[in-house]
């Protein structure tokens, strides 16, 4: 059985701004409404803790209030005290409004497109923190999302990789120094990183090639990130994963955090917090050097754009 917190109040009607100040706090928690002033919240909820501040608050405001931690008495009462938390309106709307929004990507801004998908990761963030008991609705508003940002990396970076079933193998850092690598014009955030990455723990002095057609990449070229590289998408990884990991660095907490960053802004996943500022920083270079990152000659051997990486 599930533990829950019981929170009992009464509180005067004037002056109101005890009552608003605890009632915004509750609503804060997600917790549900057995009646007016008896709350229930999962005793395992992130928001938990608060229901304890609330009742030092409405103490310390000369009011009543009392925590109890308590168990249902049967099935029945559990599944009764479950349904309060049923966010499947909320994820329904959500859910709608994504299916709104990719009818219109094609009529979008890239500006209006990124705007978009903050605010539907911002709403889904939103519901996931009051969400206690998430079900298949949550999964499929997870990847209602993620199909959204993939649509939209799609339509504003084409030729993004599809993932590949493969094994990563283990790769010595002597066997790529001195290389060449080429991935397609335009990068956005895993090119940016992943070259970055090589810079910074494969080969100082790499060069890089920005490709009009990756398909007609030139040879002995180190390729990453489109189909047919040689480091590319693979199963639940990102480029800058994949490459990080051929060369063991996903050892270093530091590099296996800014992995998860760098696959959040990509295809999406678990959340990140810097994720936004880092997408409008990349952004904002990517508008401000549009011509540096393109490359039409086969055989160009452009120097690394330190501007970016």
């Amino acid at each position: 059985m599930t533990q829950w917190l019981l929170l009992t109040a009464t509180l005067p009607t004037s002056p109101s701004a005890l009552r608003v100040r605890v009632w915004r706090a509750l609503k804060a928690t997600g917790c549900g409404a057995l009646r007016d002033g008896v709350y229930l919240l999962p005793a395992t909820a992130p928001t938990a803790d608060a229901l304890w501040t609330i009742e030092r608050t409405i103490r310390d405001g000369g009011a009543e209030a009392h925590v109890l931690v308590v168990t249902a008495r049967d099935d029945a009462q559990e599944a009764g005290f479950k349904a309060l938390f049923d966010r499947t309106e909320l994820y329904s709307e959500l859910l709608q409004s994504l299916k709104e929004a990719r009818g219109a990507i094609r009529k979008s801004t890239e500006a209006e497109l990124h705007k978009a998908l903050r605010d539907f990761d911002q709403q889904l963030r939103g519901i996931q923190g009051i969400d206690f008991f998430p079900g298949k609705v949550a999964e499929r508003a997870v990847a209602a999302v993620d199909m959204l940002r993939r649509e939209i990396a799609r339509l504003i970076s084409p030729g993004e990789p599809t993932p590949r079933p493969d094994a990563i193998e283990r790769q010595p850092l002597e066997a790529f120094r001195g290389k060449t690598w080429a991935t397609r014009q335009r990068p956005w955030v895993d090119q940016l990183a992943t070259a970055w990455l090589v810079l910074r723990f494969v080969d100082p002095a790499a060069r890089f090639v920005w490709l009009e057609n990756p398909r007609k990449q030139p040879r002995n070229m180190v390729g990453f990130d489109f189909d047919g590289a040689t480091f590319s998408h693979v199963s639940g990884k990102v480029t800058f994963e994949v490459v990080a990991d051929t060369f063991g660095l996903l050892e270093d907490p530091a590099l296996k955090r800014l992995g998860d960053l760098v696959h959040y802004i990509d295809v999406g996943g678990i959340p990140v917090d810097e994720a936004a500022g880092i997408e409008a920083l990349v952004r904002g270079l990517l508008s401000q050097h549009r011509t540096t990152m393109r490359c039409s000659e086969r055989r160009c051997r452009c120097s690394t754009p330190s501007m970016l990486l």
